[in-house]
């Protein structure tokens, strides 16, 4: 290229460049969403406005003060999140971060919907107690953290046997994201709500409790009468049927591949009356 020319191929390879390093960290973005890190990236963004504001107005000490922190910030970080690099590393090695899924969103979500709406009903039936989080926008990675990583493909026969009573794992509630069960045997805040029926146990008020918090849908089974409830933003729904259950999740959740390995998931709201 002669001096000040600019040929159709540099704007091409700028675009190119561009593109790929947007890509790769919306890809990364994606990974760690749900987790610890992405609390981590919102400090990050929050000390480099703080930095370009110092820098305009000429606040010598706190500009001395972010610079420290973004030079020892690196460091930090790879202390504080080997797990999550490990794991970043893992999936660009084994090229999932970059693979897209052969399966349609529909087919899919009809997979989820029925392997849950299968497991509620036997489960109901025979009055096996459960308690089941589905992560939606919010993440909930501290309330993963509390119980026992499964990270097992979602089926309604691996969730009807985690509850099974008597088995390690039967206490507690599961936590499902995208297709897989991430965790079970996890503690969730109870709800302190005076509204709550005094006849609803631990498991409505645990279901209660992360649906005031956060906007997870939580699946109940009651041991003692086998009946399914769903609690949603504060709001409990009781005696379903497993048909109402899979309309409710049909109807309230539309599912947005971004990976096989990460999934992210988009909720519609549905009108009460």
């Amino acid at each position: 290229m002669l001096d000040g020319e600019f040929t159709f191929i540099d704007l091409l390879n700028i675009v190119v460049d561009i593109g790929l390093v947007w890509y790769v960290l919306y890809k990364l973005i994606m990974l760690i969403r749900g987790t610890k890190a992405i609390q981590l990236l919102k400090g990050i963004v929050v000390v480099i406005v703080v930095r370009f504001i110092s820098i305009i107005f000429g606040l010598q000490t706190i500009q001395w003060l972010t610079k420290q922190a973004i030079d020892w910030g690196f460091l930090l970080i790879v202390i504080l999140f080997q797990p999550e690099l490990r794991r970043a590393l893992e999936q660009i090695g084994r090229g999932n971060i970059f693979v897209r899924s052969t399966r349609t969103e529909e087919e899919i979500l009809n997979q989820i919907i029925k392997d849950i709406g299968e497991a509620c009903s036997y489960m109901a039936k025979r009055r096996i107690g459960a308690l089941i989080t589905i992560e939606r926008e919010t993440g909930i990675g501290e309330y993963i953290e509390t119980g026992i990583p499964i990270n097992g493909k979602l089926t309604h026969q691996l969730l009807t046997n985690i509850f099974t009573p008597n088995t390690p794992l039967h206490d507690g509630a599961v936590i499902i994201r995208g297709e897989s069960i991430v965790a079970a045997a996890c503690y969730l805040p109870l709800s302190e709500s005076p509204l709550i029926s005094k006849e609803l146990g631990t498991r409505h008020r645990a279901a209660m409790g992360i649906s005031e918090v956060t906007d997870a849908l939580t699946i109940i089974v009651s041991e003692e009468t086998g009946q399914i409830s769903c609690a949603k933003n504060g709001e409990l729904h009781r005696e379903l049927t497993e048909e109402q259950l899979k309309l409710i999740l049909r109807e309230n959740l539309s599912l947005h591949l971004k990976s096989p390995e990460k999934k992210s998931w988009k909720w519609r709201g549905k009108k009460n009356g």
